[in-house]
């Protein structure tokens, strides 16, 4: 592969406006940029195919910048390409209101493939990535029709690969072989700390090799375009192993503070930037400026790119006319939309049915939706004999040669990877035509806590199948048992509780979590069995909160969540033998309760009746929808559920007994103030 001087010039152009773009902000990463550049613009002036035109060609390679704080970069690239990246947008950087967030965001500028920022988010994501294509690829190609062929290239840090996710995330990677996927590592030997040599010295080459990569060095990342694109020309080659590139740079290549910890998170100095561009042959009088070259440059491949998704385009023409409903499938899926009537395969309860645990009652929905929706991959972190997560006709998701599985597989086995398990889902779920699924113990939901937070930021419709919610998985005791965990997921911006009562409110919890194209759901379900309750239903747990039981002159309502919703039916018997008439509310999502009209929450949280909530967990958040709480607001204990429950006062005749004197309390004070009558509503 032959380089010119026009090369050259792209490559100072993106080290320019990188000094410009963050000094103009006054905020920012320039070294990570101005020492990528060579290697950022070999991918996309030489290796990857995209289309600017249509930034969602379902064929495009997928690129992640995994050290989202050089975002600057990847902007400067957008630009160059022909996104809709403007050169206003690059002098607006880390504005508010811009395209151009101090971090990369999928949702607010087009082009961007996943929100990274979180250091090692995006190595995982691009995992994910990586397996979508892999899997679509098993699903859909047939001979003469290579619908799915991309690659997924990414540029990370030193600081992606000391996080643990990343790390979960390689090995992941190198178990399922995934040859398409190729990193390129900017060794650049520095942090915020300064030289990582105070803190990171192992050899990073020998470990990927030991989860199974294929690893190649480049010597010379600064200069030697030949070397890396030989590398990178090398590491396609390899089919049965994902690639790491280390690329030992210089940050902030070009500043007089290159190579040191001055120019990673701070603007470079206006005599800085003069000298820079003396020296790399621009006018140092003139700002954010591109030689129409350097735009030429990478339009033409943009148009090779256009060319390509005319291709695929004709290509997907011919295989619907020859496989007709695996393309009308492609075609949906593509399109987020799901199989008509699906819904009427959920299962659906009476009260004269069995009492089961949520848990069995997901696997069940499962197992009768799993083969109508193919798009549903469904995985565990080791935990798939407790979560129940795989169906009887399920396949594992595993290289052809383990004999184990095979990539069109939909189950896939995580491992105790939690935080990478969640951060691959955004990957899938990024990459388009996949529902990902992936489960383990609510408790450790909080392994993942940073994953799970930018799939809600992000808009990525996963499900995060959480069992044992509560104390009443009991012997494990505390260390297992969630008290905290469901407030952190309700107090979280767009992301979706689900903690069904019953049959039919796990049914309805599927029903909103597989229909929601743009947020995630936390599913928190049972170990020990429930009741299947009268008055429950599949529709109206779409509403977050309902009446389940009314009564006429109530004395109280009784909000129950999950497993406590039939502890607050069998208190209402009680309270009934006392004269103390119970209204029974059923919240299995107050986020979605949040979202129903005024009129409607005024309905189910009546004004003039004290309202008492029932939680196994903690009691905080729940003064938005009772006057009193009842919860546990310490660490759980070990011990049979039913003991742990009476220890915590969470039983039928000890909360009859406190609601007692909560109802005389209010008569007492002769006033009940309004739950849903505030300014703010």
């Amino acid at each position: 592969m032959s380089f010119t001087q026009e090369d050259t010039h792209a490559i100072n152009t993106i080290r320019v406006l990188a000094a410009d773009t963050v000094f103009k902000s006054n905020s920012g990463h320039p070294g990570a940029p101005m020492g990528c550049a060579p290697m950022a613009h070999l991918l996309f002036s030489r290796f990857m195919n995209y289309n600017p035109k249509n930034p969602k060609w379902a064929n495009r390679d997928r690129f992640v910048l995994s050290n989202g704080h050089a975002c600057a970069l990847q902007y400067i690239l957008l630009h160059l390409m022909g996104y809709p990246t403007t050169m206003d947008d690059l002098k607006n950087f880390r504005q508010l209101g811009s395209n151009t967030p101090g971090h990369p965001e999928c949702h607010m500028t087009q082009g961007i493939e996943v929100t990274t920022g979180p250091l090692g988010q995006g190595f995982a994501n691009a995992v994910g990535l990586a397996i979508g294509e892999a899997h679509m690829a098993a699903t859909f190609n047939k001979p003469g029709f290579e619908l799915f062929n991309n690659y997924t290239f990414m540029i990370t840090g030193d600081g992606c690969l000391q996080e643990g996710v990343s790390s979960e995330a390689a090995s992941l990677a190198g178990h399922l072989q995934l040859g398409k996927l190729i990193a390129l590592y900017d060794d650049n030997h520095i942090s915020i700390d300064g030289d990582t040599e105070v803190s990171f010295t192992e050899d990073v080459v020998k470990r990927f090799e030991a989860y199974g990569w294929h690893v190649l060095v480049v010597k010379d990342g600064n200069n030697d375009l030949e070397g890396l694109a030989h590398a990178i020309e090398e590491a396609k080659k390899v089919t049965d192993k994902p690639t790491l590139i280390k690329v030992f740079t210089t940050i902030g290549f070009g500043s007089m503070m290159q190579g040191t910890e001055k120019v990673h998170g701070s603007p470079l100095k206006a005599d800085d930037i003069v000298q820079l561009k003396k020296a790399m042959g621009f006018n140092p009088e003139e700002h954010f400026a591109v030689p129409q070259s350097t735009y030429d440059l990478f339009h033409a491949k943009g148009a090779k790119g256009a060319a390509l998704n005319q291709e695929w385009d004709a290509l997907l023409a011919k295989y619907t006319a020859e496989y007709p409903e695996l393309g009308a499938e492609v075609k949906r899926r593509l399109a987020k939309e799901l199989p008509e009537d699906w819904a009427k395969a959920l299962p659906r309860f009476t009260p004269a049915d069995k009492a089961i645990a949520t848990r069995k009652l997901s696997e069940s929905v499962l197992n009768k939706v799993a083969d109508i929706l193919p798009e549903l991959m469904i995985g565990s972190a080791d935990l798939t004999g407790s979560n129940l997560t795989r169906w009887k006709t399920a396949v594992d998701f595993q290289p052809e040669n383990s004999g184990i599985g095979n990539y069109s597989g939909r189950y896939l086995r995580y491992g105790v990877r939690e935080h990478g398990m969640a951060a691959i889902m955004n990957g899938l779920d990024a990459y388009g035509g996949i529902i990902p699924a992936g489960a383990t113990f609510l408790n450790f939901i909080s392994y993942a806590s940073g994953a799970v937070r930018l799939s809600a930021l992000s808009g990525h419709r996963v499900i995060y199948i959480m069992t044992h919610d509560s104390i009443g998985l009991g012997e494990d005791g505390p260390t297992h048992q969630p008290i905290e965990t469901m407030a952190m997921i309700r107090a979280t911006p767009e992301i979706v509780d689900l903690r069904p009562a019953d049959g039919n409110e796990t049914s309805g919890a599927y029903l909103f979590a597989i229909s929601a194209k743009h947020r995630p759901s936390v599913l928190a379900l049972t170990r020990q069995d429930l009741p299947q309750l009268e008055g429950s239903s599949v529709e109206k747990t779409l509403h977050g909160g309902y009446v389940l039981q009314e009564v006429q002159g109530a004395d109280v309502t009784l909000v129950g969540t999950g497993s406590e919703v039939s502890l607050c039916v069998d208190a209402a018997k009680l309270l009934a033998e006392k004269g103390i008439k119970a209204r029974i509310v059923s919240m299995p999502s107050t986020t979605l309760f949040d979202e129903q009209s005024h009129e409607y929450k005024a309905s189910v949280l009546i004004d003039g009746v004290p309202a008492v909530s029932v939680e196994a967990m903690t009691t905080f958040g729940w003064n938005r929808y009772a006057h009193e709480t009842l919860g546990i607001d310490t660490f759980g204990a070990s011990g049979p559920f039913k003991e742990v429950y009476r220890h915590f006062g969470l039983v039928p005749d000890i909360v009859a007994d406190k609601v007692q004197k909560i109802v005389e309390f209010y008569k007492k004070e002769g006033s009940v103030p309004s739950l849903v009558r505030k300014y703010f509503h």
